[in-house]
């Protein structure tokens, strides 16, 4: 169990999945740019967010509900968990107005299009983990809104996503306790990163904040950053 000040972003799975590097300078060298992808992402998060909670029949909508998980230490915020009403003989959350049993249902919001990597899909996963952690209740499945096709992708939470999303947790946690942030490699998907210009794929194995202070101050640049090679293990 992790205490309140060991927990890490949730949204830090998404990173790390999609790229390593890419989540080492966000949480560990603090930094970030945004471009046109991330800016709208941010305005799509906002409106969800922000929006009012729903109400109609047997299902409820709560949006910008925090999230937090001891086991995984993590913590972050769904852009809403739907609450699907149950007969009263199944296992489910009961809420403080006495009503119930729910079955919490959430729901992530991207500005893109479905992915061939399972980023997205942890992420969602974890914030199920959390929802089951804190409520005591199987979360069983949940669903990613995608706005370029407009349309939602039910996400059933088995047996492989749960190992993958609680090993990805482990593998920020040592990440983050190593505080070594991994050498550059280009790929494809660089492209579309906002951090392109800071990571610089195609350089030296420096600390990017490093590098761009020397190359601001036309200063000598830093010695290459010695890393250290770990297995991926997801």
């Amino acid at each position: 169990m992790f205490s309140e000040d060991d927990l890490l972003p949730l949204s830090a799975l998404q990173h790390l999945v999609f790229c390593e590097r890419q989540c080492a300078l966000i949480h560990l060298e603090q930094v970030w740019e945004d471009n046109p992808l991330t800016v709208q992402g941010q305005q799509l998060h906002e409106k969800v967010d922000g929006g009012i909670g729903e109400s109609r029949g047997d299902l409820r909508v709560a949006r910008g509900l925090p999230l937090r998980s001891s086991r995984l230490g993590l913590a972050g915020r769904a852009d809403a968990v739907e609450l699907h009403r149950l007969p009263a003989e199944e296992p489910g959350a009961l809420l403080p107005d006495g009503s119930g049993p729910w079955r919490p249902f959430p729901v992530e919001y991207k500005r893109g299009e479905p992915k061939a990597h399972r980023a997205d899909e942890v992420q969602i996963c974890a914030q199920a983990l959390c929802l089951e952690e804190m409520l005591d209740v199987p979360v069983p499945a949940g669903a990613l809104f995608y706005g370029e096709p407009r349309r939602r992708q039910d996400i059933p939470f088995d047996r492989e996503l749960r190992e993958l999303t609680e090993k990805t947790a482990e593998r920020l946690h040592r990440m983050i306790v190593s505080g070594v942030t991994p050498p550059p490699v280009r790929e494809p998907k660089c492209d579309r990163c906002s951090l392109i210009g800071i990571c610089l794929p195609a350089a030296p194995s420096h600390s990017a904040r490093a590098y761009l202070s020397a190359l601001v101050r036309d200063e000598p640049l830093p010695e290459p950053r010695k890393t250290r090679t770990r297995r991926r293990t997801a």
